[in-house]
Parts: structure tokens; C-alpha cells; sequence
């Protein structure tokens, strides 16, 4: 693979800010709840309003300004970020709006590490580029999700913080050391890009792509009405308790780390989409076991699954984004896939709620399983459409 070197830094400058971001979750979310359930609920938006509103702008400037410079910016007003909650942290309000500045980097940074992964390893192993970033960032969130508790019990709410401060730091140092770069700047001067909607047009426009990201966007809901029940489910159902809920977390982190190496071998439309429509359903079965076996053992193996479809899911979605997308166009398309399936995560999250407390946590999950089920079979359906339709013209 060309680029491994360059490769290799940028994953392990995301499993160490993925470290660090699992870590001020758990932090925020200990520190929020005594402000109640509505806190809660903001802390958990907050990062991703930036994300999903901001999308265009964020990839106007991914396919304008050279991508390597635009991360080492991202990055370092994620680490003032997260100082200034440090700084404001018993107001509430000011640690929302310290949030909605991380997620201005979090906006830029994504789409642009997605758009640099083609440049450093080639457009044929950019599958597996997608894979190798996935793990780091999967390990990172596993060790961060569960070292959390633990540094925070050791050091305190602020030292917490100022150790995720420290790993965007140290990831846009790694940066620092990236020989190459996706510069769209010389290419400007030969054809018109475009403007900041031409990515949403893009992705309107394109059938594979269009269905594709509906498909992961019901999906990906479904698991975040799962999400929203699996508190209640572990407590009242399994009867289960913090060792439950870690538990299930291991086996779906687990999993996720099997499915994005799984993901990676794929090197074809045909492949990423069945990947995509396979992963899908998987989710799908995974999201019924509970409802059907409601015991801790099925439930976990369950969770695996659950994992393995999502790893998958994620690569397949990248990789099916970069083939179908021009290269000047990736800033644009990468930022509106991103802004659709947080979008998604919110919405899912809301409804969780609502579904929950009408129907109950086992339910939700039957609800959740038989939405990815048909998300799964929507993806099949444009699998079909690969061999006949080109990628949408860009005007």
C-alpha cells in the first residue's frame, strides 16, 4: 500500500483523539446529569449541531484549502475547546456553546481526513486505508469508553479534560509529520468547482449513493432508538447492572473492530454495496435478538453482530462515497454524508425516548431491527443499479 507511513500516523492520531473524546464523554455526561435529563440530552447534541448544519461550509473549505493544514487547524480549536469547558465548566450554557466550537473542528476535520485517505495510499487501496483509520479510531473509543471512569476517579473532572485537550494536541503534532497533502488549490485555477450545496446536489443525484445513505440513515436510527432502550432493557429486562452494561459495550466495540478489517478486503462497487446491504440486515438481526432472547448471553452475542455490521457499514460507506465521487467534489460529499447519518443519530436518539416510553425497551429493540431489516433490503435494491448507472455528472 503506498502511504502506510502517512497512514499510519493519521490512525494513530485518531485512536489517540478517539481516547480522548471517549474519555470527555463519560466526564460530561457524569458532570451534566446533575443538571438533569435535558442536560444530558444537550451535552449529547451539542458537538453535532456544527456538524449537520455546518456541513456545506465545512466541505467548501475541505475542497478549497489544503486538507493536511485544514486537520492541524481542526484540531487545535478542538483542544481549545476543550480547555475553555474546563474553564466554564459549572455553566452549563457556556460548557454548550464550548461543545458547539468542538464540533466546528469536528466538522472539518472528518470530511477532510476522508477526502486525504485516496491522496496517501492510492485510490485502489483506499478501502483499506478507510479500515486501518476505522480501527484506530474503534481502539481508541474502546480504551477511552474503558479508561473513562477510572481517570476520572483517579485525577478528577478537569485533569480528565486537559488529557482530551492533550490528545488533539499530540494528533495534529502526528499531522505535523504527514509528508503528503490534498491540495485543491492548483486545481481551482483549471476547471469550476462549484458551490457549497453541490455535494447534497451530488448525492441527490447519484441513485447508488442516494439510496445507499438513506438505507445507513434508517439503520443507523434504528441502533440509536436501541441505544436510547438499552439502559432500561439491561436493568429491566436482564436485570443487569453497570457490569451488563460494559459488557455488551466490549462485545459490540468488539465487533466493530472485526467488521472494519472484514470491510477492507472489499474493492468494488458491487462489493462495498453488498457489504452495505448485508451489514444492514445484520444489524437488523442483531437488533431483534434481544427482543426474541432476552438473556444476557444471546443478547451479547447479539451485540457482536451488531458491532460487525456497523464496522462494516462505515468503510462500505466511505468506500462507496470516494468511487462515486469526483476527487474535487470529496470535501463537499464526504461533509454531507457525515451531516446525514448525525442527523440520523439525533433523530434516533429523540425518538428513543418517545418509543421507549410507549411501547418499552424490548419492544424499541424489535422496532429498531425491523428498520434496519429494511434498510438492508433498500441497499440491495440500488445493488442492482451499479452495473447499469455511471456517478452523477457534476454541474
Amino acid at each position: 500500500m503506498l502511504g502506510r507511513r502517512d497512514l499510519l500516523l493519521v490512525a494513530s492520531g485518531s485512536a489517540v483523539s478517539m481516547f480522548g473524546t471517549a474519555v470527555t464523554l463519560i466526564v460530561l455526561l457524569l458532570h451534566a446529569k446533575d443538571f438533569g435529563s435535558y442536560a444530558v440530552v444537550a451535552v449529547l447534541i451539542a458537538e453535532f449541531v456544527p456538524v449537520t448544519l455546518g456541513a456545506p461550509f465545512a466541505g467548501l473549505l475541505v475542497d478549497r484549502l489544503p486538507n493536511r493544514r485544514l486537520m492541524i487547524i481542526g484540531q487545535l480549536v478542538q483542544a481549545g475547546a476543550v480547555i475553555g469547558v474546563v474553564a466554564v465548566l459549572n455553566t452549563l450554557p457556556l460548557v454548550l456553546v464550548m461543545l458547539v466550537l468542538l464540533g466546528c473542528g469536528t466538522a472539518v476535520v472528518n470530511p477532510a481526513a476522508a477526502a486525504m485517505v485516496p491522496v496517501i495510499c492510492g485510490e485502489k487501496d483506499s478501502t483499506r486505508g478507510y479500515a486501518i483509520v476505522a480501527t484506530g479510531r474503534t481502539l481508541g473509543m474502546l480504551g477511552g469508553s474503558a479508561a473513562g471512569g477510572l481517570l476520572v476517579a483517579a485525577f478528577g473532572t478537569r485533569d480528565a479534560l486537559y488529557l482530551d485537550a492533550a490528545t488533539y494536541l499530540i494528533q495534529a503534532a502526528l499531522l505535523g509529520f504527514v509528508r503528503v497533502d490534498r491540495d485543491p488549490r492548483g486545481a481551482q485555477r483549471r476547471r469550476r468547482h462549484g458551490d457549497a450545496l453541490a455535494g447534497l446536489r451530488h448525492v441527490a443525484r447519484d441513485p447508488v449513493l442516494r439510496v445507499a445513505s438513506v438505507s445507513l440513515a434508517v439503520a443507523l436510527a434504528g441502533v440509536m432508538v436501541a441505544d436510547v432502550a438499552n439502559v432500561f432493557y439491561v436493568t429491566d429486562v436482564l436485570h443487569g447492572g453497570a457490569a451488563t452494561l460494559g459488557i455488551l459495550h466490549a462485545a459490540w466495540m468488539t465487533g466493530v473492530f472485526v467488521g472494519v478489517r472484514v470491510a477492507g478486503r472489499s474493492s468494488t462497487e458491487r462489493a462495498l454495496l453488498t457489504g452495505l446491504g448485508l451489514s444492514c440486515c445484520g444489524m437488523g438481526v442483531a437488533m431483534l435478538i434481544p427482543s426474541l432472547l432476552p438473556f444476557t448471553v444471546p443478547v451479547a452475542l447479539g451485540y457482536v453482530l451488531g458491532g460487525i455490521a456497523n464496522g462494516v457499514q462505515n468503510v462500505s460507506n466511505q468506500g462507496l462515497l470516494r468511487s462515486r465521487t469526483p476527487e474535487h467534489l470529496r470535501g463537499r460529499v464526504f461533509a454531507t454524508a457525515a451531516a446525514i447519518l448525525i442527523g440520523s443519530n439525533v433523530l434516533g436518539t429523540v425518538l428513543g425516548g418517545a418509543v421507549v416510553m410507549m411501547v418499552g425497551a424490548r419492544q424499541a429493540f424489535a422496532i429498531a431491527g425491523v428498520a434496519s431489516l429494511i434498510a438492508g433490503f433498500a441497499a440491495f435494491r440500488a445493488l442492482r443499479a451499479v452495473d447499469t448507472t455511471k456517478p452523477a455528472s457534476v454541474t
